[in-house]
Formats: C-alpha cells, sequence, structure tokens
C-alpha cells in the first residue's frame, strides 16, 4: 500500500516518504506518527491514542507529540495536520489513487539554503586527549544538520581547521552564512556541552545553550542542537533517532575515523570498528562505517583476496541499511565492492540510492568518481563542484573536482588544484600523476620536468605507467613511439591482459589500431598476479572518456570493446548515455545496438 496525496507520497513498507518525488528523511517517531494520522484519517484521533500508537510502553510528555506535528507541517504544510481543541489531530489531505501520479508542484522546501560552518568545539576537559571526543561530537552534528534539514553544511575537513585564534577568520574564509561553535567539558561519566549559533554577517547571536547530561544521552545531546539550528534558521529538522550506545563503545567509533586512508590505517579501523558492532550491534552509523573503510581497504588487496572481503564488506552494510536504508557510508561501500567492470546495472542501483539519499556522508564526495566510469562527465562534474564548494580543503574532495574537470577537458582549471594538493599532501600518490597529465596536455614541458624530479622520490604505485606515456607524448618521434608500442606489446604478451587505460594511452600516441588488436586478443582484467593494477582505479573504465583523449573513442570499434566491458548492457538498460554519445563521428547508439551481442567479459575476482 502507498499513500499518495497532492506533492507526497508515503510508502509504509519501505518506510520512506517523497515530497515531489525526492526523499525526505524522517525520524522514526515522526515517520510512525504520520502513519497513524493517515490510517485514521477519518476521524480526530486523541492526543493519549496517538501517544500509545507512537510510543507504545513508554511514558513520555505530550509536548514530544507537539514538536513531532510541527515536524510534519513543515514538511507537508501547514494545513496537512487539522489541531482539533481539546479533542487530538486529524490529517486533513484527500488521498489520490494509487495509479495517480504525484503532482510537481513546487516543492514546500525553502529555496534559500544558507550555509552553515560547525567548527570543531573546544575541549575544556583536564584531559588533552579528550579532543578526539569533542571532534567527534562536533563531526556527529554535522551528520544531523546535512541530513536532517535542508541546509548546507560544510564538511568536517574544511571546517576544523579553524581551531583557537583561527576560529574568527572562519565565516569570511568560508564564505558561509552561519557559524556554530562551543565547547565540550567531560568527567567522569558526565558531560556539559554549550553551544551557540552565530550570523557571520552581523556578529549576532542567533540561539545559545548548555546541556548537562550523562555520557548515554550525547545522541539526543546532538539532535536537539541541531534541531535548535533548524528552528532558529526556520527550518525543518528530522532526527536520525540513533538508539544509546555505551560510552565506551561511543568513544571507540570516535576513534575508527580514518585520516590517511593508507592501507594499515585502514585494517586498524576495521579492527576498532569489529569490536563496536559487536558490542553495539544496533548501531548502524558504526556498521555503515565498518562497510566504508573495509571496502577502501578492499581496493587494495590482492585479487585473489577480494571475494572473501566483498563478502564481509557486503554483510555489514546490509545491516547498516536495515537499520538506516539511506546510510551514506553503507551504499558507497556496496559501490567499491563491485567488480571495476561488468557489473554497471547493478551498481547504478546502490548509486542512485546514494545520490537520493540525504546528508553528507563521507560516501557522498565519490557520487562523481562513480558517475565518470560510465561516461556522464558533465554530471560528474555538477556533483564533483558542489561537494568541492562545502569541502575545499578536504583533499580527496579536491583530487575528485580536479580529476572530473580534467575528464571534461578543463585541464588547465584542474591545474591548481592538483599543484596544492601536490603541496600540502606529499604522501598522496593521486595527484602527482594526474598533473603530470595535465602539464602534458597543456605542453608546459619545464613543469613536466619539475615534477618528473619530484616523481622519483614519490610514491606513485598504481600511477607509474602515467611517466613513460608522459615522456612519449613530449617527444613523439617515431623512435620514442616505437619504443611505448614494444613495452606496450610486450607486457600484453607476457601478462595475457591489458588494462583499458593502457589501450587510451596507445591510442592518443597514434596506435589506434594496435590497441584495438591488442584488446581483441587479451584478457581486460587482473590475472591474480604480482603485475595486476592495484588501488581505487585499477582496471576501471573512467579514462575511457576522457575528453583531451578521444582517439579510441571516435574509432567506430568502440562500442565492441564497451560491450566486453558491461558498458553497452548498462546504457542500452538504463537509456543513461555517455556524454561522448552525440560527439563521435558514427551513430554511437546504433553501434550499441550492433554490439548488444557481444559477450561480457566475466571479471574474475
Amino acid at each position: 500500500m502507498v499513500f499518495k496525496a497532492k506533492g507526497f507520497e508515503v510508502r509504509p513498507a519501505e518506510r520512506r516518504l517523497l515530497v515531489h518525488g525526492q526523499p525526505v528523511s524522517l525520524g522514526g517517531r515522526a515517520f510512525d506518527l504520520l502513519l497513524a494520522l493517515i490510517e485514521l484519517r477519518e476521524r480526530v484521533v486523541a492526543k493519549d491514542e496517538l501517544l500509545a500508537r507512537v510510543w507504545p510502553g513508554t511514558v513520555v510528555e505530550e509536548n514530544n507529540l507537539t514538536v513531532q506535528i510541527s515536524s510534519l507541517r513543515k514538511v507537508l504544510g501547514p494545513d496537512a495536520i487539522a489541531t482539533v481543541a481539546g479533542r487530538g489531530y486529524q490529517f486533513t489531505l484527500s488521498l489520490l489513487d494509487d495509479d495517480a501520479p504525484v503532482s510537481p508542484a513546487e516543492s514546500s522546501f525553502p529555496r534559500d539554503r544558507p550555509v552553515i560552518a560547525v567548527l570543531a568545539f573546544d575541549n575544556l576537559s583536564n584531559e588533552p586527549e579528550m579532543q578526539f571526543f569533542s571532534d567527534g561530537v562536533s563531526e556527529e552534528i554535522i551528520q544531523r544538520l546535512a541530513r536532517g534539514t535542508q541546509l548546507r553544511v560544510i564538511s568536517r575537513t574544511t571546517s576544523f581547521q579553524f581551531r583557537g585564534e583561527r576560529k574568527a577568520e572562519a565565516a569570511q574564509r568560508l564564505n558561509c552564512a552561519y557559524v556554530l561553535d562551543g565547547s565540550i567539558r567531560r568527567a567522569a561519566g558526565q558531560v556539559r556541552i554549550s553551544a551557540h549559533l552565530t550570523e557571520a554577517a552581523s556578529g549576532t547571536t542567533l540561539w545559545s545553550d548548555h546541556y548537562d547530561r550523562a555520557l548515554e544521552g550525547i545522541f539526543e545531546v546532538q539532535d536537539d542542537i541541531a534541531e535548535s539550528i533548524a528552528r532558529a534558521l526556520d527550518h525543518g529538522f528530522f532526527g536520525v533517532a540513533t538508539r544509546a550506545v555505551d560510552p565506551a563503545v561511543y568513544d571507540l567509533y570516535l576513534r575508527s575515523s580514518p585520516k590517511s586512508y593508507a592501507p594499515e590505517e585502514l585494517r586498524t579501523s576495521v579492527g576498532v570498528l569489529e569490536v563496536v558492532t559487536q558490542r553495539a550491534p544496533h548501531f548502524a552509523e558504526a556498521w555503515g562505517r565498518l562497510a566504508y573503510v573495509r571496502s577502501f581497504l578492499h581496493m587494495y588487496l590482492p585479487f585473489a583476496e577480494r571475494a572473501a572481503s566483498a563478502g564481509h564488506v557486503v554483510r555489514e552494510a546490509s545491516h547498516a541499511l536495515a537499520l538506516d536504508a539511506q546510510n551514506n557510508d553503507a551504499l558507497v561501500a556496496r559501490c567499491f565492492v563491485m567488480p571495476p567492470f561488468g557489473r554497471f546495472v547493478e551498481a547504478e542501483d546502490f548509486l542512485e540510492r546514494l545520490r537520493q539519499a540525504p546528508g553528507s556522508g563521507a560516501g557522498r564526495r565519490y557520487i562523481s568518481w562513480l558517475l565518470r566510469l560510465t561516461g556522464r562527465l558533465r554530471a560528474s562534474l555538477g556533483e564533483a563542484e558542489r561537494i568541492y564548494r562545502l569541502d575545499m580543503l578536504d583533499p580527496m574532495s579536491a583530487n575528485l573536482v580536479a580529476l572530473a574537470r580534467m575528464a571534461t577537458g578543463q585541464v588547465a582549471e584542474a591545474v591548481p588544484v592538483y599543484e596544492d594538493l601536490v603541496a600540502r599532501i606529499p604522501d598522496m600518490s593521486f595527484p602527482i600523476s594526474s598533473l603530470l597529465r595535465a602539464h602534458a596536455f597543456l605542453q608546459d614541458w619545464t613543469a613536466v620536468d619539475r615534477l618528473l624530479t619530484l616523481a622519483a622520490t614519490r610514491p606513485l604505485r598504481e600511477f607509474q605507467d602515467t611517466i613513460p606515456f608522459v615522456r612519449a607524448k613530449r617527444d613523439p618521434t617515431p623512435e620514442h613511439i616505437g619504443a611505448w608500442r614494444s613495452e606496450f606489446e610486450a607486457h600484453v604478451m607476457i601478462t595475457g591482459g591489458v588494462d583499458v587505460a593502457r589501450l587510451v594511452y596507445a591510442a592518443h600516441l597514434g596506435l589506434v589500431d594496435e590497441a584495438f588488436r591488442a584488446a581483441d586478443g587479451a584478457r581486460l582484467g587482473p590475472a591474480g598476479a604480482s603485475t595486476d593494477i592495484m588501488g581505487p582505479d585499477g582496471y576501471r573504465t573512467a579514462l575511457l572518456f576522457q575528453a583531451s583523449m578521444p582517439e579510441l573513442r571516435n574509432d567506430p570499434r568502440f562500442p565492441r570493446l564497451c560491450a566486453r566491458l558491461g558498458l553497452v548492457e548498462f546504457w542500452l538498460a538504463s537509456g543513461q548515455w555517455p556524454d561522448c554519445a552525440d560527439e563521435v563521428p558514427y551513430d554511437f547508439r546504433q553501434e550499441c545496438e550492433s554490439a548488444k551481442g557481444v559477450p561480457r567479459e566475466i571479471f574474475g575476482f
């Protein structure tokens, strides 16, 4: 059964509310209250009856009901629920037939979505080591605001850069309308949290409060703060309704967030989160983070070990999604453990759920990366730029926006972002490789020489092949191109396989026929050997669509290659065509139709 009214629909089986086609996150109590009012819509429902249905076996104050009714009215409109003085409430909207379309009228959400920065709360505890707890609580407030309101919330990586005396410059540097700051004092089993919301332009304090609670009540405080901010800015708030977690377990959870994403750090985080989920099996956020962290580690494992790893991730993500169907980290984890090619149709289901889910978990930054794998470069750039504006100091967000710019041909615009990353994050291998390619495309050979010197001292790992490509591109004499071709053909002969990145490079260097000949006689995936490509981009398809390297795409044989990778199956089934479909010098869609009978290669790991 689905309940539809003008502008929204309620899906009880999925516990989802759609407003003008877009999912809206409601807390569990608010959703139960809405269902009760709809089911009993033919009459006025007494407050006591609603309290008994929505909070069974629990003694709660009537104010809780009033707050939830107010939240529902902000979503559905002020006339959706009538207050009958002295009696109770009644749902007043007319329901539509199941087959009736939901009205595409204007969304009831405010069009103005102000930007807010939540700074790292000061640690006033006697133990400096408790800073992790202050940071963790601040981060959880960020997540609740991002998920439970229509506010745009700057990510922790960026906002937490402003501490101590630097807090005074946060509003101007981050170009935000509001700043939330505060302090936390923790002692024994008690915690005191003070918080205040300031309007950046005027310096006016719009709201402030303090909370003295037992540690077990920390989730309730986080929701209270987020809801108070939303109310102060005239926005609705929908709580995530996290159940209480033992304070010691919550401490472990706060310590588990990865920073560098190096494999050893990821392994440590996985071990900590396994303990957390064992001791708090109802803790959805911990299950989601465990799936996400393990899925990132998964991409650095030998391929022979990945099936077992993927099984763990799927179970952990499924557990998180059973507790919270819109958990961002669990959804991106499911995408990460899909094979690099061959199962795009299945992966799209999780990607679309991730795009529709509210909130700003770490997983959302990868939407742009996932879109590029099927050639949707313009959509990828839009997603990357949006995330980057809210997270400009986060290395991964910066790397992904630069990649998206490069992919669409905005090479010069990507260079400053890469230059900053190379200077700030010396151990990050992604930006050096990409910056080398960017300067080569711009023919800035002085910058290339500088980076080649730097690359000799930095770990490039899976991006090592960039260097011979750049050298051949710099001086494309027959001798140098011949040397590159010999190395290329030797690699295919020795390993029996070729990854799509090498095919793109070969075609760009003028070896189009050689690239297709190699692809026809070779495996496109790994062999389970030491020569396999590790890391997040190993055997991925994104480079096939790079704007600056169109040679492989411009050949009518390209769709048959894409059919082997499972891309043609995805495009025909979804109608989500790559941007290049309207750019190549042949009828791309017709060639894909002709190629649909080409067997899809099974990714063996």
